[in-house]
């Protein structure tokens, strides 16, 4: 049976296409790979000093103290880790637990911990932040940024509400911003 050149030209296209598509699917399956090759192994970041870690702490108490409130400030790095803890005199012992949780929630979210509780307060969607174990969603948890990026967080637990540890947490960060390059 003789073949027709429809057929023929049919068979070549979906040959064709055949190929073609083998072709684009290797190379999207080559992109990624390609993309980490180019990327560079190890990753340079700005990391927060122990000096500095105290000074932000011992400057956050002292704007508090300055106001009549007796707050802990905790300091963690990027990652969540404490670096800096200072207790005022006569501060209570949960706010201990309370700076370090809020220190925590602002790092990992990367986000004033005020922000984030009047978002979920207002958003369904994020009312499960709350179960996040470490998370606390009162105000007084502050990113510390170098530029852009943050490089690790403050909580303050104390002040007769989390509107005002808010505030302590900014005026500690205030007297540094020259050194976080801000």
């Amino acid at each position: 049976m003789p073949i027709s050149p429809t057929f023929l030209t049919r068979a070549c296209t979906g040959a064709a296409l055949a190929t073609l598509a083998s072709l684009a699917l290797a190379q999207q399956a080559a992109a990624p790979a390609a993309a980490a090759a180019a990327a560079p192994a190890l990753r340079t970041e700005r990391a927060l000093s122990l000096p500095l870690a105290n000074q932000i702490a011992a400057a956050t108490v002292a704007a508090c103290a300055a106001n009549g409130y007796a707050v802990t400030a905790t300091v963690v790095d990027r990652a969540g880790t404490v670096r800096a803890v200072q207790r005022a005199d006569n501060a209570g012992p949960h706010t201990v637990a309370a700076s370090e949780r809020k220190a925590f929630t602002s790092a990992s979210g990367k986000a004033p911990t005020l922000a984030m509780m009047e978002n979920a307060q207002k958003n369904p969607g994020a009312a499960n932040l709350v179960n996040i174990p470490g998370f606390l969603l009162l105000g007084g948890g502050v990113p510390i940024k170098a530029g852009n990026e943050v490089i690790g967080a403050v909580g303050v637990g104390g002040a007769p509400g989390g509107h005002l540890d808010d505030q302590c947490a900014n005026a500690g960060l205030e007297s540094v911003k020259a050194q976080l390059g801000a």
